[in-house]
């Protein structure tokens, strides 16, 4: 599994916004100034995000993002796949198990793999924001 540079910045945004959670909107600036992420860049990955419905935004002089969700219902995994699409080193879980079951010659290796796939896949789908940043909100857990 590779995860692409704007998908460990989407990640650090989304940490950086979930340690705000519930407070007021992150402003753009703030949010790149705080972790070291291109402003340009970080301003197309907040429009995925937002497309994604992971994060809502504001406009004005007290506007900018917040998530959508609690921290504690936003798991790393769907965040990377948004961004940057299936988590397996071979294309999807789909494509690992037809060559699994495709090439006998080879199926183990395939097996390996897919293991490997649902490894990674399990513990990114299991671990949330607040997870990471130590932050379960009161009452939107």
């Amino acid at each position: 599994m590779k995860i692409s540079h704007k998908g460990l910045y989407a990640l650090e945004a989304m940490i950086n916004l979930a340690k705000h959670y519930p407070g007021r909107p992150n402003k753009i600036h703030d949010i790149a100034t705080s972790e070291s992420i291109p402003e340009k860049f970080l301003e197309a990955i907040l429009v995925d995000l937002k497309r994604a419905r992971f994060v809502v935004s504001s406009r004005g002089a007290k506007g900018g993002y917040q998530l959508k969700r609690a921290p504690s219902r936003i798991f790393l995994g769907e965040i990377i796949r948004t961004i940057d699409g299936p988590l397996a080193p071979m294309g999807d879980a789909e494509s690992l198990r037809s060559l699994v079951k495709r090439d006998k010659k080879h199926s183990g290796l395939y097996q390996v793999l897919l293991d490997v796939r649902n490894a990674a896949a399990g513990i990114l789908d299991h671990t949330s924001l607040a997870d990471l940043c130590h932050t379960r909100a009161k009452g939107h857990a």
